[in-house]
Formats: structure tokens, C-alpha cells, sequence
């Protein structure tokens, strides 16, 4: 049993997780948070932590960017996008057991000093921004650094934010480059 309670957005991503690992789990029903959950929510993360398991799209970025704010220390875990995709659909629901277990296994939590580390003319230089296979690139370094997809500017803030190091940087990058060639 995984010892934090699992926020994720609705009773479909509960099924899901229900079928990778053992949680509790906290729904929130999309971003309007009524006041009973955010007291859920604030008691589970007082008590046995907290972590953080949107869907992969704009409405999941957002409950996540809303929820790290208010609770600065909950854990982060992403399932990349395409293992997230079914047909047109996007969602922790769609997702693998396998696929929500690795995103459970490589957790992030934002570090109170941001570093500037990584650069967006870093990402440039690398191929990871401006090219044609670039998203794809980002997205795979994403996942296996537990950091999820983002453009540039919200990769370039998660690698710095997530403590992300250089050495795990360059090995993802270099795993990933090797699988493509």
C-alpha cells in the first residue's frame, strides 16, 4: 500500500489506479474544488502526504499547478501523454497499470529555491525546442525523468524546479537520443 493519498481527478482515474497499486485515494471532481475536498485533501497531506496525479492536458496542469501552490510539499507523479491516450481522450483512466506504477516510482516535489540551471537556449542547442521531433523528445525525456510533458518553458521550469541534476538529465537525454537513431 502506498503509504500518501493519491489526488487524481475523477472515479475513473481511481479505477485505474485501483488496478496498478494499493491507495487511498482523493477525487476532485475537475477544478472546482468544493470546501469538503480541499479539507480532504489538506488533512491527508497534514497527515500521510500527498501525491499529485492529473491527466496529461491543460485541465490536469492546471488542478496541478493550483494544488503545488496550496500544498508545496506533495509528491508530483506524471503518466506521459501517449500512455495517457485513448482515441482522442486524455486521462489517468486510459492509462496502463504498468504505466501508472512508473509514474509512481520516479516522484517529484518542487524545491523551495528554484535553480537556472537548464535553459530554454539550452533545450535549442540540444534539439529539444524549435525542431520537428522536438515535442516528442521532450516528452520521453519527461517521463523518465518523472517530470511529465511541457513546451519549453514549463520543461525548462520543472527541470529546474524538480531538482532534476545535471547527470540525470544528460543519461535521459542520452538513453532517449540512442533510442531514436
Amino acid at each position: 500500500m502506498i503509504q500518501e493519498v493519491i489526488v487524481v481527478e475523477g472515479k475513473s482515474d481511481v479505477a485505474a489506479i485501483n488496478r496498478a497499486v494499493e491507495a487511498d485515494c482523493i477525487i476532485t471532481n475537475g477544478f472546482h474544488f468544493s470546501k469538503k475536498t480541499l479539507s480532504d485533501i489538506a488533512a491527508a497531506y497534514n497527515r500521510r502526504g500527498i501525491i499529485i496525479l492529473t491527466d496529461p492536458d491543460v485541465a490536469g496542469e492546471n488542478i496541478r499547478k493550483y494544488l503545488c501552490k496550496k500544498f508545496p510539499a506533495a509528491k508530483n507523479a506524471y503518466v506521459p501523454r501517449d500512455a495517457a491516450t485513448a482515441g482522442l481522450d486524455i486521462g489517468i483512466e486510459n492509462a496502463s497499470p504498468e504505466a501508472i506504477v512508473g509514474a509512481l516510482s520516479v516522484l517529484r516535489t518542487a524545491v523551495i529555491e528554484p535553480r537556472n540551471e537548464f535553459t530554454a537556449a539550452e533545450m535549442v542547442g540540444l534539439g529539444l525546442a524549435g525542431g520537428a521531433n522536438s515535442s516528442v523528445l521532450r516528452d520521453k525525456i519527461g517521463a523518465a525523468l518523472g517530470i511529465g510533458y511541457g513546451n519549453v518553458k514549463t520543461f525548462v521550469k520543472r527541470l529546474n524546479n524538480y531538482g532534476v541534476t545535471r547527470a540525470e538529465f544528460t543519461e535521459a537525454l542520452k538513453n532517449v537520443t540512442s533510442e531514436n537513431s
